[in-house]
């Protein structure tokens, strides 16, 4: 199964934005699949339902940080790498999406409701979001990244 399907098909089961989207890369990432769900927990509806930057997004970053991220602070050019690449594969969400990786401006209308309850699965649910393609062009973007830019 390609991460794209994996990643929706996580998302239908019931987790998150960006957990869906982590977990379809936890193959590389070597992260145990509890520890993962964790991490990723936070960033679903737009950091805790609050609308703002999209979980498959952050789910995105958070894959694409722990497979290329860099860890010596001594070396500015590799922080700025990293963002570059951050700032790409964000751009091509962007892209894919219609102009935002803004949870709310995703969603319309849906992106209104805060609570911290989030709404049930429903069909319904899943004809009103366009969240499980999100999940999926999110992983899509990430996968291609890394075929264009083989990990060493």
């Amino acid at each position: 199964m390609k991460r794209k399907e994996q990643a929706m098909a996580y998302f239908k089961e019931g987790y998150n934005c960006a957990q869906a989207v982590f977990l379809a890369f936890r193959d590389l990432t070597g992260f145990e699949e509890k520890t993962a769900l964790r991490l990723a927990a936070p960033f679903g509806g737009g950091l805790g339902r609050q609308r703002e930057v999209c979980g498959a997004v952050s789910g995105m970053c958070m894959a694409a940080g722990a497979l290329y991220g860099y860890d010596n602070l001594s070396k500015s050019e590799a922080k700025v790498a990293h963002y570059k690449m951050i700032q790409a594969l964000c751009n091509e969400f962007r892209a894919r999406s219609g102009g935002s990786i803004i949870c709310r401006d995703l969603l319309g209308s849906e992106g209104k409701d805060t609570a911290a309850t989030p709404a049930a699965r429903t069909e319904s649910y899943y004809q009103k979001r366009p969240c499980a393609e999100l999940v999926g062009e999110a992983a899509d973007i990430l996968d291609e990244w890394i075929k264009a830019h083989p990990l060493s």
